[in-house]
């Protein structure tokens, strides 16, 4: 997966927008105002953040030497994924999916029904 692809997937989630507040090289993507991924625009190789359940990203961690700690982020829920590398696709997807699902889950009842 490329950064444009990793882009549009996360653009096709329910609600996703993008933005760039951290300046014109990181993509910040958010649901419902709340960040579930960024990606540096000129890393090489491209990476992202994603939110993790602590105990999968320890777990993530030790089957992939693509993904580390989260950089500048709670290292704890928060992992830092090389996307174009060897990690399959079908499993960038499900990383991606589980961090806006952490999002979403962590929303209020009002904002979650919003969203449906």
């Amino acid at each position: 997966m490329d950064l444009e692809q990793f882009r549009e997937y996360c653009l096709n989630k329910p609600h996703a927008t993008e933005s760039t507040p951290f300046g014109e090289d990181v993509l910040v993507f958010k649901v419902a105002g709340k960040m579930f991924a960024l990606a540096s625009v000129d890393e090489v190789p491209a990476t992202a953040n994603l939110k993790c359940d602590p105990d999968l990203a320890l777990e993530l961690r030790d089957r992939y030497e693509q993904v580390r700690p989260g950089y500048h982020m709670n290292k704890k829920h928060w992992n830092t994924v090389e996307i174009d590398s060897q990690i399959p696709e079908a499993e960038l997807c499900k990383m991606i999916d589980h961090s806006y699902e952490l999002v979403v889950k962590s929303l209020t009842k009002a904002k979650r029904a919003k969203l449906l």
